[in-house]
């Protein structure tokens, strides 16, 4: 497991980030590692009790937290959010992109995916992103400098089955970065996707057996299951002045299982 002790960007302090879906799982190790870097983690999050717990995680470490109950897939809480945090620190620096629907999805042959929920992920997973992003470009234009990390997965490249609704959302943000960092790049703005392997965390997954996990760990040049402080430090690295010159990106981190 990687030390974030180790991993230092100087460039991170101060700076306002706000991480989606930051309540639980990859998003609360996002908000704790930058607080630690010396920013402001803003946990964008549904669900009230979480997104508190992780900000009292943070401040009890003496580091600088700020919840805000937000859902992506409603452009009215996104707007809140951006105005609660901008009266709050007048600026934002970075967005992370990480909200999404998996770990609660149904593996399923695509044709048995109920439309219901095959259009709940592409709002939450997609259509969030998309108003998320378009929600801080006023900020990040006003300081011509922002950085936006879309967290993807690197199922897309293996073209996972059973998940077509999980593998099409996840597909259409890496071209969607690519074509962000396009149109933001003459505001110093920069757009990359991070695509983690099979990333496992408290958050409970009843489709994957222990058999399942042994055999994604055989996968990876890696030989050990993926953690999400493994996938910290090229956060970090994107959300800094480290990465001025790196857009347009999908980054795997999955241990070695699949190329570029």
């Amino acid at each position: 497991m990687t030390d974030l002790q180790n991993i230092v960007f100087p460039s991170l302090k101060d700076r306002v980030v706000i991480i989606t879906g930051a309540g639980q799982g990859i998003g609360r190790v996002f908000a704790k590692a930058f607080a630690m870097a010396g920013a402001v983690a803003v946990i964008a999050e549904r669900n009230e009790k979480t997104a508190a717990s992780v900000a009292g995680e943070i401040i009890k470490a003496d580091g600088h937290a700020f919840a805000v109950t937000t859902d992506v897939g409603d452009p009215a809480s996104i707007a809140e959010m951006i105005e609660l945090v901008e009266d709050e620190y007048g600026r934002i620096d970075v967005l992370i992109n990480n909200a999404g629907i998996f770990s609660t999805l149904e593996m399923r042959p695509f044709d048995q995916i109920p439309l219901e929920e095959w259009e709940q992920v592409l709002r939450i997973n997609l259509t969030g992103p998309f108003l998320c992003a378009r929600a801080v470009l006023p900020a990040m234009r006003r300081a011509k400098w922002g950085r936006i990390i879309n967290i993807g997965s690197g199922a897309v490249r293996l073209g996972r089955l059973n998940y077509l609704h999980y593998i099409a959302t996840k597909s259409a943000l890496m071209g969607m970065s690519l074509s962000m960092a396009r149109e933001l790049g003459p505001d110093n703005i920069t757009v990359n996707a991070i695509l983690p392997g099979a990333t496992f965390t408290e958050i409970e997954r009843k489709t994957v057996t222990a058999a399942q996990k042994e055999r994604i760990i055989t996968m990876q040049c890696v030989p050990r299951a993926e953690t999400p402080e493994d996938l910290v430090g090229t956060a970090l690295f994107l959300a800094s002045d480290a990465s001025a010159f790196v857009t347009g990106q999908n980054i795997n981190l999955d241990g070695g299982v699949t190329g570029s």
